[in-house]
């Protein structure tokens, strides 16, 4: 009873989940709380005997993604905006400079089922200094290489003090299990990961995020079904009619041990048989349909409740007459195998469209915010 999905593995819906999650809007909002904020340097003094001093202040700018590399890895450059005041010997110079920080921001995976937006510390060299077109007297000309150096690694220091406040790295933990199950995350505030890799990180989504509980509120519908046969005509000379009515109840659904997440689903359906026989013989069948679902992750981004292939062989029933006649009669037991196999066709039917079985992730995870 297989859908027409294509299967992926764990790895690949790992992955693929990722990157579905982590959007460029998000990138940005992870380090939007940059922007905006205000940057002081200095007093500084420069050269031998502190010959000349400069002060700068500026603002930081909004991020901008400027391109995304393959494995969930996004470039993105932060500006700001520099004033900057020099005084060299009583003379004092002002200069506007233009300062880009370039951050490599890398969504990964992390113990036990995280997403965490990954951003190594910056150094001066991921710093750029460019001072705006102006002409600049030569006696001033030796000092624009230590300040650029002074300015780049003050700004590193600063930038890394930013993304390191706690507001901050809470803005760049997503816990899925936390938001999946709408409650508070205890992990929002760690400092130091547990890293794991997409195909670890797909086993544990499904482990942790496709429960018994969640599954067996996708079966659970079945329950109330009706489940009608008949009229059959059956017996020698086709003189005896049968009618079947009943509806499926409340499945029972139990954790299996397997190596992919599957469970053991037990249909019970309560039946009403009539046999006309000259007169009316009724009976009551409990009817037991064992069927195995397995959690399985399909193309582009779903999950698939998929369900085995059933066995009519498996299918037990168990009866019990009502009146002298119908027990003596012993109509029932000639027709209970077309009986069982009328209730496994309907039971194929009911599964053969796995819409209701499945969870479209990409559409869903498009929603996900952090907890």
């Amino acid at each position: 009873m297989s859908s027409d999905s294509t299967w992926i593995d764990y790895a690949e819906f790992g992955e693929r989940f990722v990157a579905q999650a982590v959007t460029q809007e998000r990138i940005v909002a992870a380090v939007a709380g940059m922007a905006g904020r205000g940057v002081s340097i200095g007093p500084y003094s420069l050269g031998p005997a502190g010959l000349a001093g400069f002060v700068a202040e500026g603002k930081v700018g909004a991020p901008v993604v400027l391109r995304q590399d393959p494995h969930v890895i996004f470039q993105v450059t932060v500006p700001l905006s520099l004033s900057v005041k020099v005084l060299l010997g009583g003379q004092k110079l002002r200069l506007a400079a233009v300062v880009e920080i370039d951050l490599a921001l890398h969504a990964r995976a992390a113990d036990p089922v995280l997403i965490v937006i990954d951003i190594p510390p910056i150094t001066a060299r991921d710093v750029s200094f460019v001072l705006r077109a102006q002409a600049i007297a030569a006696s001033w000309e030796w000092l624009l290489g230590p300040l650029a150096g002074v300015v780049q690694n003050e700004v590193a220091k600063r930038v890394n003090a930013i993304l390191s406040e706690p507001q901050a790295r809470r803005g760049r933990v997503f816990d899925v299990e936390a938001i999946v199950g709408g409650t508070k995350s205890p992990h929002r505030d760690k400092v130091d990961f547990d890293w794991i890799d997409y195909g670890e990180f797909g086993h544990r989504f499904f482990e942790r995020i496709v429960t018994r509980d969640r599954v067996f509120d996708v079966v659970r519908r079945m329950a109330g079904r009706p489940i009608e046969v008949g009229p059959l005509r059956t017996g020698p000379g086709k003189k005896a009619t049968v009618h079947v009515q009943g509806s499926i109840l409340e499945p029972e659904l139990t954790d299996r041990k397997a190596e992919e997440v599957s469970f053991d689903l037990l249909l019970p359906v309560s039946l009403d048989i009539t046999v006309d026989v000259l007169k009316s013989n009724r009976y009551r069948a409990d009817v037991r349909v064992p069927l195995v679902l397995t959690a399985r992750a399909a193309d582009p981004l779903a999950i698939v409740i998929d369900v085995d292939p059933l066995a009519t062989e498996d299918i037990q029933l168990e009866y019990k007459a009502e009146g002298m006649r119908a027990a003596t009669l012993g109509a029932l037991a000639g027709i209970k195998k077309q009986v069982v196999a009328q209730v496994a066709s309907v039971i194929r039917k009911e599964l053969a469209d796995a819409s209701g079985r499945t969870i479209d992730v990409a559409a869903r995870v498009g929603g996900t915010a952090t907890r």
